[in-house]
């Protein structure tokens, strides 16, 4: 059993920056991937970002290719650093674990087996 807790959200202006934490407990081995996801108001469930665990083999959604970047620190945490923020990026940001990663599913939100409760994310002026 995993349990995630995001934080870092908040309202930044557009051209602005933020950095999500994830931390991670109850971690049952290395062979996972944390995923951070995104979902605004009537919309599906959207992949932002992944990274294995073993090898650091990084996913960026194409949205968020070169102002966004995925990192791990110490201790099982996950990172999400967003810059250059636009008011399309304005949605709840979930952190997820997939406990057996595979490439062909590391984008799909089925594949995650334990999330966070989210963290707001509000990009305005």
């Amino acid at each position: 059993q995993m349990q995630l807790e995001e934080s870092g959200g908040g309202l930044v202006q557009p051209g602005g920056s933020l950095r999500l934490s994830c931390a991670a407990s109850g971690r049952p081995s290395n062979n996972f991937a944390m995923g951070w996801f995104r979902q605004s108001l009537g919309k599906e469930r959207e992949f932002v970002a992944a990274i294995r665990w073993v090898g650091n083999r990084i996913f960026y959604a194409d949205s968020v290719k070169g102002r966004f970047t995925i990192s791990r620190g110490n201790a099982n945490t996950v990172y999400l650093q967003m810059n250059s923020l636009k008011p399309d990026d304005t949605a709840v940001y979930y952190c997820a674990a997939d406990l057996a990663p595979i490439q062909s599913t590391i984008a799909d939100h089925r594949a995650y087996d334990y999330w966070g409760q989210g963290t707001q994310v509000t990009v305005s002026s």
